[in-house]
């Protein structure tokens, strides 16, 4: 919900109330010629760019996602939420309005925009008709960016259940996030970096600011991201990966089944305990077995090794840590949730000469030359900067925009607001 500290408590009253309106308030009479020529004028009067581009001046402002402000943010939205759900709060949408574009005329447009109401992301109207008008299309993309979702302006499939999440639930989640931040605001440096899982972004925070925000990819469900509060202590340029056994037993042996020249095409070499290199058609793949694990492979610095061009450590028991990628298009999704459990930032560059700007000689150039010439270079981080992996479904800015994500861990179903952080001292 965009909250307006003036108007939202109105909009939960009037939520309520529009569900008892009669149809003729609610769908103004049809007009031939509105049918006739209507769809192909909204979309000459709909400035979609516009729209997203307002939508997203909505969140993204320099304020964190983890920090005290968000504290006193949420106890808001908590107090209209509040009202507004014991006044009902906004009806479903039905099946009919899933696919829905700006230009459309449909009976479902009339829920939409009565659901888009409800959760001010529209402003109150005393008619409402059934066209997907501009003012829709700037209402859709406002709830899709405060749902993390991509902004087409579509009720595409994700859209259309994040709209049917019950306003309980909503307001459940901003109880749970609310003990949660407060707990670890406590905690913070001036000057850290969060990654929060749920949304599947990173944070760069200074003095209470957002100097830097990255989309990210995290760890699947069946391999999750650790809630980890630890301390960035080197960079590692054009690294070599070194399978993990998990990997080895998980992933590496079914892909030699299936494509036995796979380790060649993917630049990794197999090595044993004497360092010496071993043939992969030496080994049997047909099933997992010791002898396999027992090996170690690594993949060399290139344009495919699945480190990218850096990988950024901290100190935790998992082997877990940020680092570039090769796979960009992951980036673009929705549900970035694919990795094995480490994190992977998309436009690492920018977050690693934030992170070396206390070492003096580095600057963006400087960064970028070393990522292009595929030099092997290890850099310790003069500046030991504070790194946070949470879990944050719920937040709020000081203009009033609510951000929801989805549970993907499950654990708001839990109840968890605490969670058994590794600290690196």
């Amino acid at each position: 919900m965009r909250l307006n500290r003036r108007n939202l408590l109105r909009y939960s009253a009037i939520a309520g109330a529009s569900l008892a309106l009669p149809s003729a308030l609610r769908a103004q009479d049809g007009n031939p010629l509105t049918e006739i020529f209507g769809n192909g004028r909204v979309l000459r009067d709909t400035d979609q760019t516009l729209n997203t581009d307002a939508a997203q001046s909505l969140i993204a402002t320099n304020e964190p996602i983890l920090s005290f402000d968000t504290v006193y943010n949420l106890q808001l939205a908590i107090s209209q939420y509040e009202p507004f759900v014991a006044n009902g709060g906004w009806e479903e949408i039905p099946q009919e309005a899933y696919k829905l574009v700006v230009g459309n005329s449909s009976p479902a447009v009339i829920a939409l925009k009565r659901r888009l109401i409800g959760g001010g992301d529209m402003p109150w109207a005393e008619n409402i008709n059934d066209t997907f008008d501009a003012q829709t299309d700037a209402g859709v993309r406002i709830f899709q960016a405060r749902h993390g979702l991509i902004i087409n302006g579509q009720i595409d499939e994700p859209t259309w259940y994040a709209m049917n999440v019950p306003a309980q639930q909503r307001l459940q989640q901003l109880y749970l996030n609310y003990t949660r931040v407060q707990g670890m605001a406590a905690n913070l440096n001036p000057r850290y970096v969060v990654v929060n899982i749920p949304a599947a972004t990173i944070e760069a925070v200074n003095d209470g600011m957002v100097e830097q925000r990255h989309t990210a990819v995290v760890g699947r469900v069946e391999r999750a991201t650790p809630i980890m509060a630890s301390k960035i202590s080197q960079i590692n340029f054009n690294p070599y990966w070194h399978v993990p056994k998990s990997l080895v037993r998980q992933d590496l042996t079914k892909y030699m089944q299936e494509n036995p020249n796979y380790l060649t095409e993917q630049n990794i070499f197999i090595y044993d305990g004497a360092g010496n290199k071993v043939d992969p058609q030496t080994i049997n793949w047909a099933g997992i077995t010791d002898e396999q694990v027992n090996y170690m492979y690594r993949q060399e610095p290139g344009a495919a090794n699945s480190m990218g061009h850096c990988k950024i450590n901290f100190y935790n028991p998992y082997d877990c840590y940020l680092h570039d990628t090769p796979s960009k298009a992951l980036f673009g999704e929705n549900a970035r949730f694919h990795s094995s459990g480490c994190v992977r930032v998309e436009g690492v560059n920018q977050l690693v000469n934030w992170l070396l700007r206390d070492n003096g000689d580095w600057d963006q150039s400087k960064v970028d030359m070393t990522f292009e010439s595929l030099q092997r270079l290890d850099v310790e981080c003069q500046a030991r900067v504070p790194i946070h992996t949470t879990y944050i479904t719920a937040w709020a800015n000081r203009q009033g925009t609510v951000s929801f994500r989805d549970d993907v861990y499950k654990f708001d179903e839990q109840g968890k607001v605490t969670f058994n952080e590794t600290a690196n001292g």
